[in-house]
């Protein structure tokens, strides 16, 4: 294979190892194993494990990117987007419940190292915060769009916690459900109205 391809298919190899195991327990070994490739030609493409670390955080961005991107495409309305975001841990259960969420646990990983690239990795919460709040914006929210993004937010990380904790996907189901009860109240919603935002979520923002 090329050397594209090849580099592709450590980050990608990387990727999951890093969800499963967790990065601190993920060696160059076990890499080069998962892509079938010998330690030279490994490094040849990496020189050390942060830059791989850097190359998947890279390629975890840019598929959020494209996903965000394609829900724009294919939904008119602001309300059927957050939905599509409400619905990943829906669509992930499997994965969620056996290994958490990909963005909560390599931040909260990296964030016991004291890693350097806590920041980086902390910019797909970012990209997740800004998106939502352009599309309650959209909804005519645009003074608690913030507060609601990260209403959205911990929704998310806090569900895909619960559901790995005790494996329960019913329990998935039934939150996202309350998610979509919740979000009828907005869907609604014009500029200057004043929904109500959960007031934990307003004092966080504040």
């Amino acid at each position: 294979m090329g050397a594209a391809t090849t580099r592709a298919h450590i980050v990608e190899a990387a990727d999951q190892l890093f969800y499963r195991q967790g990065y601190e327990h993920t060696s160059f070994a076990a890499i080069a194993e998962a892509v079938h490739i010998s330690r030279g030609n490994f490094y040849y493409h990496f020189k050390s494990k942060d830059d791989i670390l850097g190359a998947v955080i890279a390629a975890r961005l840019e598929s959020r990117q494209r996903m965000l991107k394609q829900w724009e495409a294919e939904e008119a309305d602001p309300a059927g987007r957050i939905r599509r975001f409400v619905e990943i841990v829906v669509t992930n259960r499997v994965d969620i419940q056996n290994y958490g969420c990909p963005v909560g646990t390599l931040t909260t990983e990296l964030a016991k190292l004291g890693h350097p690239a806590l920041g980086a990795a902390g910019g797909l919460f970012t990209l997740f915060r800004s998106w939502l709040r352009e599309q309650f914006t959209q909804l005519g929210h645009r003074e608690q769009a913030d507060a609601l993004a990260m209403h959205v937010l911990t929704f998310s990380q806090g569900v895909a916690t619960l559901a790995h904790a005790f494996y329960d996907e019913d329990f998935i189901h039934r939150e996202v459900q309350r998610m979509h009860d919740w979000l009828g109240a907005y869907s609604a919603g014009t500029e200057g109205a004043a929904p109500v935002v959960p007031e934990d979520c307003a004092q966080a923002d504040a």
